[in-house]
């Protein structure tokens, strides 16, 4: 958020427009709750097991409150009377990898205004079918400070988890972008 908004506001102050900019903030949804998942489950303890398949949702309801604040403040009213538009959140890795979850789990409990859901095939087809359409962002949000507040008391650190997903990210598209390059040189070598 906060690199878009100084963005724009560099993009301003070179008297650039920035009425035709969109922009959205990318979070892992499912792949928060399986990683932490996995690490509540191997401190074993009742508390632990309550935290399961919360923390994601917590997570993302969380950073939805924060963007509210930030584009809702004196900065972001500046930059919109400019035309600026408003960054959306986008909600990636909305499928449920644990079949203990509902198959909406992650779009049921994520809708309001100014997001994208990077919603699966299946996981449309599910929702299509007994999906929940209604604002849901920003429903108990104290469970949400709760939730993670406990996840910190248990040890476990959201910076962590957050680092290791973003770097398994980065390897996953740095990879794929490698194997492309391949595949175009081999194309070309044969082309030649």
């Amino acid at each position: 958020m906060e690199a878009y908004l100084a963005g724009l506001e560099q993009r301003l102050g070179a008297g650039q427009p920035v009425d035709q900019i969109a922009s959205v903030a990318s979070f892992f949804i499912s792949r928060i709750d399986s990683n932490v998942d996995s690490r509540l489950e191997a401190l074993g303890s009742e508390r632990a097991a309550a935290l399961q398949g919360k923390i994601a949702v917590s997570n993302a309801k969380l950073a939805y409150a924060m963007h509210k604040q930030i584009f809702a403040g004196e900065r972001w009213e500046k930059l919109r009377a400019e035309g600026a538009q408003i960054q959306r959140a986008l909600w990636a890795s909305t499928s449920t990898k644990n079949k203990a979850y509902p198959d909406t789990k992650y779009v049921d409990e994520l809708i309001g205004p100014h997001t994208v859901n990077t919603v699966p095939p299946a996981t449309l087809v599910a929702f299509t079918d007994h999906g929940m359409a209604a604002f849901t962002l920003e429903a108990d949000l104290e469970a949400a400070r709760n939730a993670m507040d406990d996840l910190a008391a248990l040890g476990i650190s959201m910076e962590e988890v957050t680092q290791e997903l973003e770097d398994q990210g980065v390897k996953a598209f740095a990879d794929a972008f490698t194997a492309l390059l391949d595949a175009v040189e081999k194309r070309r070598a044969s082309a030649v």
